[in-house]
């Protein structure tokens, strides 16, 4: 039987709405204390060098200067790992990546760090400290530092790998290499009427979010220090720095700011433990921020990566077997993405016969960072386009091949878990039932795997298709990708008001309105309306232990603690109302908003009325929740793209865009909306035109929002999002997280359009003009 809401399902206006549109909500710059000192990092100039000897004698006797801060101020951590809400860590990676020690890793690894009464006497400061290094020859490319001979960045590293292997013994840049296995894939390859493999490369990308990372830090004599931050996690923060300083949690209160996006990038620690050090030497506040600059060329994007894809399916359209090897770069210190672009590179299909090799690869970038789905896009790009190119040589609809060969209840994936219900089927019959897929294209353009490939028609005459009167070629591209999401830790409370609402405190901080999802799921608990929850996000200090905002985890966990804490309520009025009555708790039915005796239909009272009288006897009513819930079993998205290329100049414009997605229960259906609209645009800006450009002494040289191109409303049609709900079991309101998955499809989608419209497959991302051109040049050639 459906469950009927009063609540979810709603649209209410959000409850922050009104301070982030007229200016009045604090993010972390805008703090300001009294006696407060600004902080400013110097940063290498090279990719890599040794560090010989750091004088900051100059600097200190600037007038104005307060305090400087090396890593020798930093506590030595060893090669411990802890998890502190993003993973295992190598505290002394964590360390080193906060300022550099031995070597700086990165052209903008932190060096060094000042203190000083203004802003201007602090920048003024950074270019007295003098730094001796030693460079060294920096490596960029994850294939290039796979390399016997390639310039080594960590001494110590031997990779963590399959048993036997010798060679793990040895000082590399492969931090760790890994393998899932199901079947027998050598054998199964033999049983493909159609074999194809691939091999592709992504680009470095950045998460593109507003707001720099910011930090303000006061540390009392007594030894407690409070830290304003723009975060994904409070106590994450506070786990850190405990680590990095060795000072106990209790000791640290963290309080979270509003945040200007942050997909993943605002998770990892940069500025934190430096200003509390610096506060700590100062007695003083002291507020360290990043310029644009800074946040590029010294934090975390998601990595580049070499991606090799061979997949196999008999003469029915059905798969029989995929391999595929992942190599990642993790930037400076081990850690990317690759272990779950490795769990969704096929999880969107049932395949008997698998083997996935990841490789984590040290290079000399930054030390990357989650963004949107860490890791999955760049396998989706390279699997769903191989796909794209089988269902092409056996002449099948690509929707019909995905209904043929998709992932449902009982699939297992190849590193291990085994789906309970899921919707990846669901998205895809709702794509192929679609308008936009049963629309046609211009007549230029080829169907769907219709054609055995070939240059547009366009192109052998070497002119455009409207000079002739037809327009630029069109092609439409299809592509599925999938998200596990996480559970975690997540608490709540929540405190009943004598006016009948609700004063609901969270852990989770707020970067997709999450802040409306758990309350909307409180209010429907309890029956009250939605406007009748009050919710702020609360500090370390103020609300039970929280984990990340991250992994499309919030709307699920936090939601489920919220449940749990409005049941809590629930229980507590029942007993007031039964002690108020002078019955027994039995006897008492709380239903939607109104309490009611079994026994006496007279004794009847609402949620409001109830309030109003427990803080007159008994006082006030207050639910808790704390809660680990069971992961829940992953989403799963399917979009439709139509483009224009131009054969001239290799521009791709893209005409409309629809994805599909399931999201289990949508709590607050407009920011469900929005949450795939902004994967996709973000999804749209890594297809096209986002990377980091790197020269040959290791220098990003677009480390500006003027030059690292991301899309605007101007390059983008309205994105159509289609809800699809197939309710998770683990979940009381069925709900999926909704954040990641969007940004899955896209670029897969997009070069498989390029395709449909031209005639080429373009393997490396960005698909800028220039690689278009490339790639329709050689194409005539061949």
């Amino acid at each position: 039987m459906a469950q009927t809401f009063k609540v979810i399902g709603t649209r209410p206006i959000r409850h922050d709405g009104l301070d982030k549109v007229t200016g009045r909500a604090l993010y972390g710059a805008d703090i300001n204390l009294s006696g407060m000192l600004h902080g400013r990092v110097l940063r290498s100039p090279y990719a890599h060098a040794h560090i010989r000897k750091i004088d900051f004698s100059k600097a200190l006797a600037l007038p104005g200067v307060e305090a400087v801060m090396t890593s020798a101020d930093l506590p030595e951590p060893g090669n411990r790992i802890a998890e502190l809400g993003e993973g295992a860590v190598n505290l002394r990676h964590l360390s080193c990546n906060i300022l550099a020690r031995e070597k700086a890793l990165y052209k903008g690894h932190a060096v060094a760090a000042i203190a000083a009464t203004s802003p201007h006497i602090a920048e003024e400061a950074l270019a007295l400290i003098k730094v001796d290094y030693e460079p060294l020859p920096p490596v960029t490319d994850v294939r290039a530092a796979m390399k016997d001979g390639a310039p080594i960045l960590l001494p110590d590293l031997v990779t963590d790998s399959l048993a036997g292997d010798e060679s793990a013994k040895k000082p590399t840049n492969i931090a760790k290499h890994f393998q899932f296995k199901l079947g027998d894939p050598v054998g199964a390859f033999g049983q493909c009427a159609v074999v194809i493999e691939r091999s592709f490369t992504t680009a470095t990308v950045h998460q593109g979010y507003i707001e720099p990372h910011n930090a303000m830090a006061l540390f009392n004599p007594d030894g407690n220090v409070t830290i304003w931050c723009s975060t994904q996690g409070a106590f994450t923060v506070r786990a850190q720095v405990a680590e990095l300083l060795q000072i106990p949690v209790s000791k640290i209160k963290v309080i979270p700011m509003e945040i200007g996006g942050g997909f993943g990038g605002k998770i990892r620690v940069y500025l934190e433990p430096v200003a509390a050090v610096l506060s700590r030497k100062t007695g003083k506040p002291v507020k360290v921020l990043m310029s644009r600059a800074d946040v590029f060329e010294g934090t975390g994007p998601t990595p580049g990566s070499f991606i090799r894809v061979k997949m196999g399916a008999d003469k029915a359209g059905r798969l029989v077997a995929a391999e595929a090897y992942l190599a990642y770069e993790a930037g400076a210190y081990p850690g990317s993405p690759v272990g779950p672009g490795a769990m969704c590179i096929f999880a969107c299909y049932d395949i008997p016969n698998v083997q996935i090799d990841g490789y984590d690869v040290v290079v000399n970038k930054p030390a990357t960072a989650a963004y949107r789905a860490p890791g999955a896009t760049n396998a989706a790009f390279a699997s769903e386009t191989v796909v794209d190119e089988i269902c092409e040589k056996l002449k099948i609809d690509p929707l019909e091949f995905r209904l043929k060969n998709g992932a449902k209840e009982g699939t297992r994936r190849a590193d291990g878990p085994t789906y309970p219900r899921i919707g990846m089927i669901e998205t895809v019959q709702a794509a192929k039932n679609h308008p936009h897929y049963k629309s046609p294209l211009t007549p230029f353009s080829r169907e769907p795997a219709a054609s055995a490939g070939g240059i547009h028609p366009a192109l052998a005459v070497g002119s455009r298709l409207n000079e002739s009167g037809g327009g630029l070629p069109r092609g439409r591209g299809v592509a599925s990708g999938f998200w596990f999401n996480v559970g975690l830790k997540s608490s709540c409370s929540a405190s009943v008001n004598a006016d009948g609402t609700v004063s609901l405190v969270e852990g989770s901080t707020d970067i997709g309105g999450t802040r409306a999802s758990v309350a909307m799921q409180l209010a429907e608990a309890l029956g009250i309306r939605a406007e009748d929850v009050r919710p702020v996000v609360g500090d370390t200090d103020s609300v039970g232990y929280t984990d990340v905002t991250g992994g499309s985890r919030v709307t699920y966990a936090t939601g489920i603690a919220a449940y749990e804490a409005a049941q809590d309520i629930k229980g507590q009025m029942i007993a007031r109302a039964a002690k108020l009555w002078g019955t027994k708790p039995d006897d008492v039915l709380y239903e939607g908003e109104i309490l009611k005796s079994k026994s006496d239909k007279s004794k009847r009272m609402t949620f409001a009325e109830m309030a109003a009288a427990i803080h007159q006897k008994g006082g006030t009513i207050i639910g808790r929740a704390s809660v680990d819930p069971p992961w829940p079993a992953g989403a799963f998205a399917t979009h439709i793209v139509d483009v224009e290329v131009d054969p001239d100049t290799g521009k791709v414009n893209i005409l409309r865009y629809t994805a599909v997605q399931d999201c289990g229960r949508a709590i607050h259906p407009s920011y469900v909306e929005g949450q795939i609209q902004g994967g996709v645009v973000q999804g749209i800006g890594w297809a096209l035109n986002e990377e980091y450009k790197y020269n040959d002494k290791g220098e990003m040289t677009n480390a500006s929002f003027l030059d690292y191109r991301m899309p605007t409303s101007l390059d983008l049609p309205m994105i159509d999002p289609v809800i699809v709900e197939v309710p998770d079991p683990n979940h009381p309101y069925g709900v999926r997280g909704v954040g990641e998955v969007p940004i899955v499809p896209p670029p897969a989608a997009i070069a498989n359009a390029i395709h449909n419209a031209v005639g080429v497959r373009l393997t490396e991302l960005p698909m800028n003009p220039g690689r278009v051109v490339k790639a329709l040049l050689g194409a005539i050639k061949k």
